[in-house]
């Protein structure tokens, strides 16, 4: 009787989580099954990131539609299953193992690409996270550079590939970005936040050039999301965020809508905070490090 207690407990916390944080970190319209179905038809959607975490949730969400779905991820094995899954469902599953850190191999992708025909939606989920002190990176030189070469370098590569494409077919490129990028910069997260900020203000200064070929940007900042990202950090911590089924609806919903720009509610006087107490913002977090170095 206890053990089902505990788990009806469990099962409510978890609902209440998810309340909460739908409702309060993240407030989102779910996307009209219907109208995505109608509007993805026979659309070709590239994903990359696609085996776990958001990437393989907004997947699950499109295997009912009428669409062609391109997989891209580093773990083969991940994508058959995901593909397995499929077989039964609507969407039409191509994968594609490649390790976008590779130059080489992401040009091998582009050119095996070109034979599928016009890519209509580009989804750019695919990231690196690495929270490290600067004084334990001083050797791992490469940290920095597989990080910006994921994060940065080849959603570059990807979109000035697909630009053609995305021109024929008036298609639309969403980046799936981190609020952080937005907000004042923070001790250990250099390699990351660095280089997500770094494909924001790309395609932020791209985007008027982008509108003019009729290809629409999307840009969803997203604090906090349970995937495996975020666990070496935040696993034993009780922080909210969003699970990615709420992550890969909100991407949904901007398939429908195509709004330029997809934050939380609060974001807006989360960066007005960050411009008025800057200064305050770093001495706390040099405080905060000294304690920490004296502990």
């Amino acid at each position: 009787m206890a053990k089902n207690q505990s788990a009806t407990e469990r099962e409510f916390m978890n609902i209440s989580s998810a309340t909460l944080t739908k409702y309060l970190l993240f407030p989102y319209r779910q996307p009209d099954k219907s109208a995505l179905n109608r509007y993805l038809k026979n659309k070709t959607i590239l994903i990359t990131g696609a085996s776990y975490g958001i990437g393989e949730a907004v997947v699950e969400m499109l295997a009912d539609s009428p669409v062609k779905l391109i997989l891209v991820a580093r773990t083969a094995e991940m994508l058959q299953q995901i593909q397995q899954r499929l077989t039964s469902h609507s969407a039409d599953c191509h994968i594609f193992p490649c390790d976008l850190t590779n130059e080489q191999q992401c040009t091998e992708l582009l050119h095996q690409l070109q034979q599928h025909g016009n890519i209509d939606i580009f989804i750019n989920n695919a990231g690196k996270s690495i929270c490290r002190p600067l004084m334990d990176s001083l050797d791992r030189l490469h940290d920095f550079q597989r990080t910006i070469r994921l994060n940065y370098l080849a959603p570059v590569q990807i979109c000035l590939s697909l630009i053609p494409q995305l021109q024929k077919s008036q298609g639309q490129i969403i980046n799936v970005s981190a609020l952080n990028v937005l907000l004042a910069p923070t001790p250990y997260w250099a390699a990351y936040q660095a280089s997500k900020t770094a494909f924001d203000q790309w395609l932020r200064c791209a985007e008027p050039e982008l509108r003019l070929a009729k290809i629409t940007v999307s840009s969803i900042y997203f604090p906090l999301v349970k995937t495996r990202m975020i666990a070496p950090v935040y696993a034993d911590k009780p922080v909210p965020a969003l699970s990615t089924e709420q992550a890969a609806e909100i991407i949904c919903r901007a398939l429908l809508t195509r709004k330029p720009c997809i934050r939380p509610w609060w974001a807006l006087f989360a960066q007005v905070a960050s411009v008025i107490f800057h200064r305050l913002w770093a001495g706390c977090c040099r405080y905060y490090l000294k304690r920490k170095s004296d502990e």
